[in-house]
């Protein structure tokens, strides 16, 4: 869709997507049809490439944005407020129940494998869900810093980059085994880090 939307357009075209999103869970990307889509949210064909004038890698990519937004408002509220250790606990085991929930199907995966994860538009979501979860786990780490759990001379961004890298390899473990065992633990002792760092500086 090119140009500016009225709020009846941006409903029905983020109706689209989140349909299109359900649609490709339960069928996988590469079973799921724009008939599929259609179907599920009535819509005609008109009306899809209306909004998505360049069709179905247009309308994956936009459904690529809305489950990268998903990642992480599933860790909400806790990842907004990681400023105790008890909040930071909290968080640890919502992201492992999302995954573990998930599987060893991920359906950003699937979706950037569709439409080519080096493509612009697929690396751009990319590179902004790491920047948005990374940011968010380095002001969790200087809530920490201000509330005198944390000495202030850490350096939140590189630790939280350690953390968030930690947390992609246990992730993509469970994607080729099935099992969150490095998932857990890069979470554990990515914490446990950063606790033993506040009990030295106090």
């Amino acid at each position: 869709m090119r140009g500016e939307l009225t709020a009846k357009g941006k409903a029905t075209r983020r109706r689209i997507v989140e349909g299109a999103a359900e649609v490709l869970r339960e069928r996988g990307v590469a079973s799921a049809t724009l008939d599929d889509v259609m179907a599920r949210t009535s819509t005609s064909k008109s009306q899809l490439f209306h909004y998505f004038p360049d069709g179905k890698d247009e309308l994956l990519l936009a459904v690529a944005r809305f489950e990268a937004d998903r990642v992480l408002a599933d860790q909400q509220p806790y990842l907004s407020h990681l400023d105790s250790w008890e909040a930071w606990e909290q968080w640890r085991d919502v992201v492992v129940e999302r995954y573990e929930a998930q599987g060893d199907e991920c359906p950003l995966g699937s979706l950037f494998s569709q439409v080519g994860r080096s493509t612009p538009g697929a690396r751009a979501i990319v590179i902004e869900l790491m920047r948005r979860w990374q940011e968010s786990l380095a002001s969790g780490i200087r809530s920490l810093r201000a509330a005198g759990l944390l000495p202030g001379g850490l350096d939140a961004d590189a630790r939280a980059a350690a953390l968030l890298a930690g947390i992609q390899g246990g992730v993509s473990i469970l994607l080729s085994t099935g099992r969150s065992t490095h998932l857990r633990a890069a979470l554990d002792l990515g914490i446990a880090d950063l606790r033993r760092a506040g009990e030295a500086a106090s």
